[in-house]
């Protein structure tokens, strides 16, 4: 299974490189999330030696360039046809989802690896928490996994691209905004508390928020593991429904 597995990502993270796509978006990132960090964060004016406004933006920003990157991993496969093709071969779905899903992954730690110049930088100019930085880029790395999860299900439900992004930027924005006092006025209002509680626990922006100051908590790390590991059986489950008509 782990070979089969490893060999559609692999086929698919070639995929990424062969076209000039990836490196349009790889750009992308490193500019917006560069942009942000010192224009609107106030990087230099908070005198910090902290990466602190570099992560706090990274919700926002995954939340339109990973339906950005997700839209094509099965809506495009299901427009052509290749889906078909796909599920006659010897590979089961949740083969072919995990294969996918890790490609992409992997393409997305590696436009975030490539922001090293900020670590680096924030060495140079001060003597910062290493270990703090360190957490700030695991959770987002796990929660740009949770991201794209939701973006391989809404993939699976449709053929068309946009429609893909548009579902998978908005199930993403709900998860952002759950833990909020807006949504959680109105949710409190509506439903019991156990409810409320239930809705902000789901919040991607609480979980990540406490990562990013260093305290790793294992129940934030179960939560996007576990976020990660459902959206991927729905995305199986859809596939193989597509697969019973």
């Amino acid at each position: 299974m782990l070979r089969e597995t490893g060999a559609v990502a692999k086929r698919e993270l070639g995929g990424y490189f062969s076209t000039p796509v990836a490196y349009v978006f790889i750009v992308i990132f490193l500019a917006v999330a560069s942009a942000l960090t010192f224009y609107v964060g106030g990087f230099f004016e908070r005198q910090q030696a902290s990466l602190e406004p570099f992560f706090s933006f990274h919700p926002w920003l995954y939340l339109f360039l990973i339906p950005a990157v997700s839209m094509r991993l099965w809506a495009e496969e299901r427009k052509s046809g290749t889906v078909e093709l796909l599920m006659t071969m010897p590979l089961s779905s949740s083969m072919a989802v995990v294969g996918k899903f890790v490609a992409a992954w992997l393409f997305i730690g590696v436009a975030l690896i490539l922001t090293f110049p900020l670590w680096i930088t924030v060495n140079v100019l001060g003597e910062p928490d290493n270990g703090v930085i360190v957490a700030g880029y695991l959770g987002s790395f796990l929660m740009a996994g949770a991201f794209l999860a939701i973006g391989s299900c809404m993939s699976a439900f449709t053929r068309n691209q946009v429609v893909a992004f548009i579902l998978a930027a908005a199930v993403c924005f709900l998860f952002c905004m759950a833990g909020l006092e807006l949504v959680q006025d109105v949710v409190q209002q509506v439903f019991p508390p156990v409810v409320a509680e239930t809705v902000a626990g789901l919040s991607f922006l609480s979980r990540f928020a406490a990562i990013v100051k260093g305290v790793i908590d294992a129940r934030d790390i179960v939560f996007f593991v576990s976020m990660i590991l459902f959206w991927l059986f729905a995305t199986v489950v859809a596939l193989d429904s597509e697969r019973a008509r």
